[in-house]
Formats: C-alpha cells, structure tokens, sequence
C-alpha cells in the first residue's frame, strides 16, 4: 500500500465486512454494485456539475476510501488525500430515440459488467450522455460499500446544492458534518452482552431458515443474467387507504409490508412461525449528528414473527411492530455474530428473504427541482448475496419490487409472488378488521365468484 496519499486508516463496519467478503467470493457476479440512472431536463452547466462533484468527494472521506485486505489480519479501509471522480460524456443527440433507448439499455449493462477494484478509490463513477437540446441521462454508479441509500440521497442533495451555487457564480457554504469514522468508534464502544440476550431469546428454537422450497425451481442455472428484477405499482387509491389505516392505527407502512411478507411467507412455506431478514437504517439515535452522516450505516437483521391464525390483523401487524421498535435498540448487531447466538447450524443462512422499505428522502431530491434543471425518472439497480429480495418504493404509488436470483427462481414464479403481494395488500387495505386465516389471496371479483361457486355446490347437495 504506498502511504503517500494516505490520510487515515481504520476497521471495518460488520457490515462493511460482510459486502467485502461477498464482493470477493463471486466479482463476477457484480454483487453490491449500485446503479441509478436519472433523466435530466433543461440547461445542464457540465463544467459545474462536475466540480461540485469533485467538492464533496473532497469534503467527506467515505468518498476517497478503498479497502485493503491482503495480507493482514483484518480488512481496513484507507480514506486518500486527494481523489478525483471520473465522469464520461457522451453526444446521442444523433441517434434516433428509439436506437438511444436500447444503447442505454446496453451501457448500463456493460457499465454494471465494469464492476470496481475496490483496493482502489473512488468507488463510484458518473456518465452524462445528451439526448437531446435539453434533455440527459445520468447514470451513477457506485460499490455498496461507501454508500447506503440514505447517505445517496443526501449527498446527491449536496452535490444539487453547490452545482447550483457554481452554477450562479455564488459562494459555497455547507453545514460541518462528522466523518464516517466516528461511526466506527462508535460501533467498537457498543456492548454485545445486552444484544446477545436480546437475540437469543428472539431466534430461540429456530434451527433453520424459513424454507422457499415451494417457490424454487431445479435447472435453471443456464440463464444468463444470474440476477434480475421485477416491479409492480399498487394503484395511489389503495396506497392512499394503506396510508391512512397505519396512521389511524398508529402503525407505519413499513410495518404493513412487513406482515404481508411474513403472511405470505407463511403460507408458502406451511409453516407458522417465519424468519426473513429486514434491512435497517442502523443509524444510532445517540450518535449526534448522524442524521447526516454519509457512509454505510445500514444492516440486515433477523426477524421472527409467529402467526396464529385466530388473530386479529391489526393485532398482529402491532405487535409487529412493537417487535421492531425493540429492535432498533439492537440495529448495530453484527450479523455473524446473531447466526452464532441462534440454533441455525454455521454454514446455512438465518434467512432465505429480505424485505427492504427504501423509506430514503431520494423523492426529496427530484421534488427540489431547479429552475432551469429538472432531475427526473429515476431508476435504480443492484444486487445482494440473498436469493430473494422483497423491496418496498413509499410514494404516491406504492412500488414494489423484487430483485431475486435466476438460477433459483423463474420470472413467472416472481410474478406470482408480486401479484400475490398487491392482491394481499388490497384485502388488508378493506378488511382491517378479520382475521389472519380470513385474508384471502383472491381479488375481490374472484373472492365473489368462489362464493357463488360454494353457493351452487352447496344448493345442489340439498
């Protein structure tokens, strides 16, 4: 490691750790690469644009951190003195629309082949193609293991912030901020004694993870892409009455997804106790200042729910919640360290799902749009070590999408799975008050015509 441009060296975050370990198990599966492409319209000043860049690569040192590992006992990151963020540009404004939508389609694929050494800084990149007079797409890329989606979001606030001041000759003035490193001594002041407890009796007689054997198919392993994904919207009528009803019940949409996940996995798997993982902020509330720290704060952490199928929904998805409040206390948990605490054999996972609620401010980033530059139509790409991953999209729409492993799962199946989610939420949406065992994986139209069907049958044996 030549120490020339170095300015400090420390530990990595459990979290942090388990990304190096996967990002170097399988490179070629470019796992934990994060991609988001936006549209931009109006005058975009590139000269600006890329110095603001520049700007807050300079202001905070998770952006001129890479890893280093051979050799030594545990991994460490080296936060660089100086490092500069390399932006591409590229002239289509002669390419017909259609032709421009399908070489885009094939860049952001060779851009996510592209990867990143991460023994070398920075581990993002940016690409500004012109479409047209006043319209461009944005595509950053950047390794999970310097950003989370929250501190995305934030710093692609920051980066709006200054361009607009440069961009209008004005002078640049941010807020002081703490560096990702106070995370990390944080992190190694915690106590694992009172988490230890916490999750034993939590994960207490599990000894495997839920299994998704009835979703999985043999002889797949052929296809291409070994990752892929799939979106549906629920409709802003019944994302409004999903709203509504956590706000009436003092419960968040976050916790609604939740538990029609661990519903649905129930019934997948027959069983009626379910662990799947959840992904958390992991930001500590006693840490000042965190709230706008840029780094990797977020983790993925077990949950065990029962379900009785004589319980009242609202009862349930409460003492959910309640579940996951207590929880927050404990969001720092190495995860490695709660597969030792639990009766999971090591070598098999705690988990086969995760469930993720992308609750970051990024909508407050396209809602703050300049005058003379709007930042549009966002879309986002990554992978992780998890077969099976269950994203909720908060907004006027709720989105949800489920990023999976082909080789285990085929496209069919994950459709399934995603119509039986928005089908779920529905019934949850207008029958708030029945039972778990009440929920019906039906439409309404179907719901009607099943019972007309009993109905006859019923009559005919009379």
């Amino acid at each position: 490691m030549k120490t020339e441009n170095v300015q400090d060296i420390y530990e990595l975050s459990p979290v942090q750790n388990g990304i190096l370990f996967h990002s170097l198990y399988a490179p070629e599966t470019g796992l934990y690469l994060i991609q988001f492409s936006f549209t931009l319209r109006g005058h975009l000043d590139i000269v600006a644009f890329d110095r603001a860049w520049q700007e807050v690569t300079a202001r905070h040192t998770i952006l001129r951190t890479s890893f280093y590992w051979q050799e030594i006992d545990k991994p460490l990151q080296v936060v660089h003195q100086q490092v500069k963020v390399p932006l591409e540009q590229y002239d289509w404004r002669g390419i017909d629309p259609v032709e421009q939508e399908k070489t885009l389609s094939s860049f952001l694929v060779s851009d996510r082949q592209k990867g990143f050494d991460i023994s070398q800084a920075p581990l993002m990149r940016l690409t500004v193609i012109r479409l047209a007079e006043n319209t461009y797409q944005f595509v950053w890329s950047k390794h999970h293991l310097i950003l989370d989606g929250w501190s995305g979001s934030l710093l692609l606030e920051e980066v709006f912030q200054i361009y607009k001041k440069l961009s209008q000759s004005q002078h640049i003035f941010l807020a002081p901020y703490r560096p990702f490193k106070d995370y990390i001594a944080w992190l190694q002041k915690q106590d694992l004694s009172k988490a230890e407890v916490f999750w034993r009796q939590m994960l207490n007689g599990i000894k495997a993870p839920t299994p998704l054997t009835y979703l999985e198919l043999e002889n797949l392993s052929s296809q291409e892409e070994k990752y892929d994904e799939q979106q549906i919207k629920i409709s802003a009528v019944t994302t409004e009455i999903l709203q509504s009803l956590a706000r009436q019940h003092q419960l968040t949409l976050n916790t609604l997804f939740q538990g029609a996940w661990a519903i649905l996995l129930s019934r997948y798997s027959c069983q009626n106790q379910v662990v799947y993982g959840c992904g958390v902020s992991g930001r500590p509330v006693d840490l000042e200042g965190v709230e706008s720290m840029i780094g990797v704060f977020i983790n993925t952490l077990p949950v065990c729910v029962k379900l009785n199928s004589e319980q009242y929904l609202l009862a349930f998805l409460k003492e959910l919640q309640a579940q996951q409040v207590k929880m927050r206390q404990y969001e720092y948990s190495p995860l490695v360290e709660i597969q030792g605490w639990s009766e999971v054999p090591r070598g098999m996972p705690l988990f086969k799902s995760i469930v993720v609620f992308e609750n970051y401010p990024m909508t407050k980033v396209l809602q703050n749009n300049e005058e003379d530059l709007e930042l549009l139509e966002l879309t986002g790409f990554y992978k992780t070590n998890y077969p099976l991953n269950v994203i909720g999209y908060p907004g006027s729409e709720l989105v949800i999408g489920i990023n999976y492993d082909c080789q285990l799962f085929d496209a069919a199946t994950i459709t399934g799975i995603l119509q039986d989610i928005e089908i779920l939420l529905q019934n949850i949406a207008n029958n708030p008050h029945i039972r778990l065992q009440d929920l019906s994986l039906l439409t309404s139209n179907q719901q009607k015509l099943a019972s007309m069907l009993e109905k006859e049958i019923t009559f005919s044996f009379v």
